[in-house]
């Protein structure tokens, strides 16, 4: 290996030097430590320290890197507290998850890092969120994400560098090829000799790096880091490295062959590293022992540190306190000028004013600039805030979604449009395992609202109907709404877009204009978690949301002579329990309506809160009833047959005779 430029004093060297030694040193000892039984589990990155080390070393203290787990010396590089990250890695409070994560599965905004999921794929759009924010706020600086090979695979890694290209994102995608995914040999993995290669598809620019060299590693980064924040693109960098140890340390080795094994140990970064620095007299024997002594002395002494801590406590209040970020709801009450809007309408409304009040918040999803969403609910807004607040977005559902928790963590609100709610699907597992649970896991919040637009009953057949609202409330973390009418639609949408939690706001498509209100003329919130008593009775509590209200109203309208108790949830998490146990406490009948398919639906749960908490003021089974468990169908009469609607009106009879 060549380790001689000319950019690089002996002061460097060294610098470097001692840089790559703390990650390896740290290593060794936490393999003694798992083989102990004191630590659960390791991915090891020795061999591979160069990569993280020098990519550190080129950015900015204040620029965000996102590693995963065999990067070590991207968090000793930025000086994060041996102590800590060892009670991270016992499960310890002074760790950066309160012991509900493991290995590098944290983020920490003091030290500018953002840690993986096990998913791997998201965090590559996260950086391009993070990068937008950079983008937006005219800061020069640069994202830094790594992944390996293998995540080259996923659909993420495709739809990330596809945004980040269109986007023109200052974003540096690190691939660490370290030969193996697991198991599996990177012949196996693609067909293209290199993963550079893979750029030209995106109109982006690559390089090919010796990743056990850490001055080619440094030098070339931080060349084009300072060319990106003056010329701001992504840029995908392939370091040529490899995997000396299992995936994890149970995993083992045995599927490498042995000659490819010596191979690369002869190419350690560190061995060669250290004997040109011998060579070059930069440092003597006894000066690079004394410099191994000072960091194994460092080590033990903030093992001392972890090792005295005691073990994390479990506290039921802490735990639940902790899935949602706080913050004091703001309440702006209604204007009594009104102005009679359809839903969509009203919608519309909402989402100006809130970006009128929030300066900075982004709207993304396809179609919705200049052709103002296939609902035209952003018509309009390109001209009032601009294509940079209003981004029309490549169809990436996973990465746009990333993306809105990247902006999140620099401190921006944004709303995402699922073009159809059934849509959803391609961007579920960034919604179900990064948003909703990146607060529980290290205090950081997502602040972002997914639009939702749902519902049959308009003939759109099984992939534009689906009311899915039950995939999203069974997942802690996430808030779900689901208005019925205009002056909720507009209240609740605003509060959802204050709360800086994530939030899928469900609009019913066949409501946005069959629909119509008074609507508050002003910017105002109506609570989340509160249900709306549209009318008080005596004789069934009828529980609903939705288009559910309107074709409960239908039904009630025809008999009047039924005293009901009739509540629209409008918030589906959190659930208002309390109106709910209020009710059927009055009542003692309950019929739950819902659009969607019966099993696994929200009405099963509030039957079974109903049953575990109201039992003995039951006069009746509490009634459920949903649409048919089959996918929608398209044709009319086939759909009306489909839909709850056709079956409430006689179940809801029976009920009253009961």
């Amino acid at each position: 290996m060549n380790f001689e430029h000319h950019s690089i004093s002996k002061e460097k060297h060294i610098e470097l030097f001692k840089s790559l030694l703390k990650p390896r040193l740290i290593e060794e000892k936490m393999l003694v430590l798992l083989r102990q039984g004191k630590i659960s589990k390791w991915f090891s990155g020795i061999g591979q320290e160069a990569i993280a080390v020098g990519v550190t070393k080129a950015l900015k203290a204040d620029e965000y890197i996102l590693p995963m787990h065999r990067n070590l010396g991207v968090f000793t590089e930025r000086n994060i507290p041996l102590h800590r990250l060892f009670s991270q890695w016992q499960g310890k409070l002074n760790g950066f998850t309160k012991g509900r994560d493991r290995s590098f599965h944290f983020g920490t905004q003091e030290f500018k890092i953002v840690g993986m999921i096990s998913h791997l794929g998201p965090q590559l759009g996260v950086a391009d969120g993070i990068a937008l924010a950079h983008k937006l706020k005219a800061e020069n600086a640069v994202t830094a994400v790594f992944t390996g090979e293998g995540g080259t695979s996923e659909g993420d890694f495709h739809e990330a560098l596809n945004v980040a290209s269109v986007w023109d994102l200052p974003v540096l995608f690190c691939v660490e090829n370290n030969g193996y995914g697991l198991s599996t040999p990177v012949m196996e993995q693609f067909k293209c000799e290199h993963i550079a290669d893979k750029a030209l598809g995106y109109g982006m620019e690559s390089h090919i790096i010796d990743g056990n060299n850490v001055v080619e590693v440094f030098t070339q980064v931080n060349a084009i880091a300072e060319s990106i924040r003056k010329n701001p693109r992504p840029v995908l960098m392939e370091f040529k490295t490899f995997r000396r140890r299992g995936h994890e340390e149970a995993s083992g080795t045995k599927y490498v062959p042995d000659d490819l094994m010596e191979q690369w140990e002869k190419l350690d970064p560190i061995d060669n590293y250290e004997l040109f620095i011998l060579e070059a007299g930069f440092l003597t024997r006894d000066e690079i022992i004394s410099i191994k002594t000072e960091i194994k002395s460092e080590i033990e002494d903030h093992l001392k540190l972890a090792n005295e801590e005691p073990e994390v406590d479990s506290n039921e209040n802490d735990e639940l306190a902790d899935v949602f970020k706080s913050y004091e709801f703001q309440n702006f009450l209604p204007s009594s000028q009104k102005t009679e809007l359809r839903f969509i309408d009203a919608i519309s409304e909402g989402l100006k004013q809130s970006m009128e009040k929030f300066e900075d918040m982004v709207i993304m999803g396809q179609d919705v600039a200049e052709y103002g969403g296939v609902f035209k609910i952003t018509d309009g807004f390109v001209e009032k805030f601009g294509k940079a607040r209003v981004r029309n977005t490549p169809i990436c559902e996973s990465a746009i979604i990333s993306a809105a928790m990247g902006l999140s963590i620099k401190g921006i609100k944004s709303i995402v449009e699922m073009q159809f709610s059934d849509f959803v699907s391609s961007g579920f597992n960034p919604i179900v395992n990064y948003l909703a649970k990146v607060h529980y896991r290290w205090g950081q919040n997502a602040d972002v609202v997914i639009r939702m637009p749902c519902g049959a009953g308009v003939g759109a057949g099984p992939f534009h109907s689906q009311t899915n609202e039950a995939w999203f409330t069974k997942t802690p973390g996430l808030k779900v709404i689901y208005p019925s009418n205009p002056q909720d639609a507009k209240g609740l949408l605003a509060a959802a877009i204050e709360d800086p939690n994530p939030v899928l706001f469900f609009e019913h498509k066949g409501l946005y204009r069959s629909i119509r209100g008074e609507v508050s003329q002003d910017y105002f919130t109506l609570e989340l978690g509160k249900a709306n008593l549209i009318t008080s009775g005596t004789d069934i509590s009828l529980i609903t949301y939705g288009a559910g209200v309107h074709w409960a109203s239908e039904v009630l309208e025809r008999h009047q002579n039924i005293s009901v108790d009739f509540i629209d949830l409008r918030t589906l998490f959190p659930l208002d329990e309390e109106a709910i146990f209020n009710s059927v406490k009055k009542t003692g009948k309950v019929i739950i309506l819902q659009e969607d398919s019966i099993f696994g639906g929200i009405a099963s749960d509030i039957s079974a809160l109903i049953s575990e908490h109201c039992f003995q003021y039951l006069d009746a089974p509490v009634k459920r009833v949903a649409s048919l468990s089959t996918p929608i169908p398209f044709a009319k009469n086939l759909e009306e047959k489909y839909l709850s609607k056709s079956r409430f009106e006689e179940e809801f009879l029976n009920l009253n005779k009961y």
